[in-house]
């Protein structure tokens, strides 16, 4: 924490006013979005995968960041709500 606050990084900062820092809490990085995309792009992309070059690289990125494009749907936080159930304190005998 000391090289947040440190003098030379607070000069930094200064120098840069478009820059700010911004502090997470401790065990929030699930907060950040952009982990769960990088997550799906390296399952996606990278699974399995050896590459020669940066261009076998690029083309991979490139093919799973569409076929993900193509399936995308709307960040939902939490769970859906559970279905409701059709035979609640129904009893059903059968002979």
């Amino acid at each position: 924490m000391s090289s947040h606050f440190s003098w030379r990084v607070r000069q930094w900062l200064l120098r840069h006013p478009r820059i700010r820092q911004v502090f997470i809490p401790v065990k929030a990085c699930w907060l950040n979005l952009a982990e769960g995309w990088w997550r799906l792009l390296r399952r996606a992309a990278f699974a399995g995968q050896t590459f020669a070059d940066a261009t076998e690289i690029t083309h991979a990125v490139a093919v799973a960041t569409a076929q993900l494009n193509a399936h995308a749907q709307p960040w939902i936080w939490g769970r859906p709500p559970p279905q409701p159930r059709t035979l609640r304190r129904k009893f059903v005998y059968l002979l």
